[in-house]
């Protein structure tokens, strides 16, 4: 299985959280294709995230978190590798060959086309279907579904920008992806706290958040990401408690914001 779903343990709200960056596996036949610092420390891993949201349950949302690693497969860029930006930042690809910052992850040759079809199969697609699957089914039980798409990023990325990024940018691909009263309801608790807070900018969603949101059809989707230092040590390798809790009161308060919006 490429995927946990981890189900409600109240009653079940139209919210489905996904968290496709926080898997740490490797297959045998990809670890060994890659530098062996880079299995041992896979850097652009949203570590820790599905421990950070693990009380969505006992508000009645499912989650879906991948078990496998970005750097096996990217779940949130576009399958044919279209380009999520176009304003020179690095960008990793459907199957990354680099990280954020563009050194190498590979020992030698990178992947074929034919690899990359086959973890697109294996590893991709199973993924995405399922979310469409949790979406679609919650849709016909509500009316309506939302996709929250959760990320989080180091706090600085010379990769993508010099200057050290938002606590949290709130993403819903320029306001395309969910309707007005959900972004508004989402923006006025994560702007209300003493964490910095973008709108859309550096990070206005992945393709998970600009494929399945369809705000027309009442699929809706948004994506946050944030800083790893808003849950993690300075030296963003370690879970810090006292941080996560904090942050876990915004994003209770932000859920049940949304939940009465849905409502």
């Amino acid at each position: 299985m490429v995927y946990n779903i981890i189900e409600p343990t109240a009653k079940k709200v139209p919210i489905i959280l996904s968290s496709p960056h926080s898997g740490t596996l490797f297959p045998d036949d990809v670890k060994k294709q890659l530098k062996p610092e880079v299995v041992s420390n896979p850097d652009d891993t949203d570590w820790f995230i599905d421990q950070l949201y693990d009380f969505a349950p006992a508000l009645g949302i499912t989650m879906i978190t991948a078990r496998y690693n970005r750097w096996v497969i990217d779940l949130n860029r576009d399958p044919n590798s279209k380009p999520l930006y176009n304003d020179g930042r690095v960008i990793t690809g459907l199957v990354p060959t680099t990280n954020f910052n563009g050194d190498s992850l590979y020992k030698d040759e990178t992947p074929t086309e034919q690899e990359i079809e086959n973890r697109l199969q294996q590893y991709f697609l199973p993924y995405h279907q399922k979310v469409s699957e949790l979406l679609n089914e919650t849709k016909s039980q509500f009316g309506k579904a939302l996709l929250f798409d959760a990320h989080s990023i180091r706090k600085v990325v010379p990769g993508i920008q010099e200057a050290p990024f938002p606590d949290l940018i709130l993403g819903d691909n320029d306001e395309t992806s969910a309707s007005k009263a959900l972004i508004d309801s989402a923006i006025s608790i994560l702007d209300s706290h003493s964490f910095n807070f973008k709108h859309n900018h550096p990070f206005k969603g992945g393709h998970i958040t600009r494929s399945f949101g369809k705000p027309s059809e009442n699929i809706h989707a948004l994506q946050l990401e944030m800083a790893k230092t808003n849950y993690m040590d300075d030296s963003e390798t370690q879970y810090h408690p006292e941080r996560a809790e904090q942050m876990r009161l915004v994003l209770k308060s932000l859920f049940e914001n949304l939940i009465n919006t849905l409502s």
